[in-house]
């Protein structure tokens, strides 16, 4: 048997993938590089209109993409949107469970103050229950049917099985006092359940990783690294590689998970974080 050469083990035409929050950022970054690497894709999105009109960029660049308006709290939300994928393109190899929000800030400011609203003793509890829904949940309920279509691939162009790639973050390695304290419980969920999902799904030639950002320039927490330079340069300073990262550097990291070159990897936590989780090189304090 000759070994595939190592460029053609990135190739993924031919083959289908449904990114979750596909709207904007890093999930957006996700769809690009599946369409890119030749991937047919679906862009999913509580933003159905901003997942549109992604996908209609996407085809005027001479791709092949759709959308689906999907809130990934909603299980039947989530499966008609594999449905349609399955409908649409014959089944379904990659699956990205990637949206994701954080719902505010945690016990302590970037101005090293305590954040009244942060604190576990007056935390509102529907800021729990939105952040747990999402970044746990979904996670869930995307997991869930990316695994019982992709049991239905056994046979499809030779293969079997799929890849799933679920977005996790630094937060499920490394305490961030700034950070609202259901998103670290999620993320840190989200780690355990991946590998749970990658043991359970191995057996029928499904592989579960995950991908684990830092600071990224995306739209979470309503854009606020980019509405204010006094952050965006206060996170810069803080990073070991001293940059917060652009959504397109997290690309060849989710083709490597998302194809062939990432075959014999299952229950992988892959940090992409600049170093953050080495620690931080200074206090994060913005000034007022």
């Amino acid at each position: 048997m000759t070994n595939p050469k190592t460029l053609d083990q990135f190739d993924i035409s031919g083959r289908s993938g449904l990114v979750t929050g596909a709207a904007s950022g890093i999930g957006l970054a996700y769809a690009e590089v599946l369409a890119e690497a030749g991937a047919k894709v679906t862009l999913t999105d509580i933003d159905g209109e901003g997942a549109e009109r992604e996908a209609a960029r996407l085809r005027e660049a001479g791709y092949e993409a759709r959308s689906a308006r999907a809130d990934v709290r909603n299980l039947d939300e989530v499966a008609a949107a594999f449905d349609g994928h399955v409908e649409a393109f014959g089944g379904c190899d990659i699956a990205f469970a990637n949206a994701g929000l954080d719902v505010g800030n945690g016990f302590w400011t970037p101005n090293d103050k305590r954040n009244p609203d942060g604190q576990l003793d007056v935390y509102d509890p529907e800021r729990w229950n939105t952040s747990i829904g999402i970044n746990l949940t979904g996670v869930f309920h995307t997991v869930r049917e990316a695994a019982r279509v992709m049991k239905g691939n056994e046979g499809r162009g030779g293969r079997r099985g799929g890849s799933i790639v679920i977005t996790s973050s630094n937060a499920a390695e490394v305490n961030e006092a700034i950070v609202g304290v259901p998103y670290m419980a999620a993320k840190a969920g989200v780690k355990h359940f991946m590998r749970h999902a990658a043991l359970e799904l191995a057996a029928f030639g499904i592989r579960v990783n995950a991908i684990a950002p830092g600071p990224f320039v995306t739209n979470i927490g309503d854009g606020w690294v980019k509405k204010n330079p006094q952050a965006k340069k206060a996170w810069d300073e803080l990073c070991p590689l001293g940059k917060m990262a652009e959504t397109y550097q997290i690309k060849p990291l989710a083709l490597l998970l998302a194809s062939d070159a990432g075959s014999y990897m299952t229950g992988s936590h892959v940090m992409i974080d600049g170093g953050m989780q080495l620690g931080p090189i200074k206090p994060l304090v913005f000034e007022d």
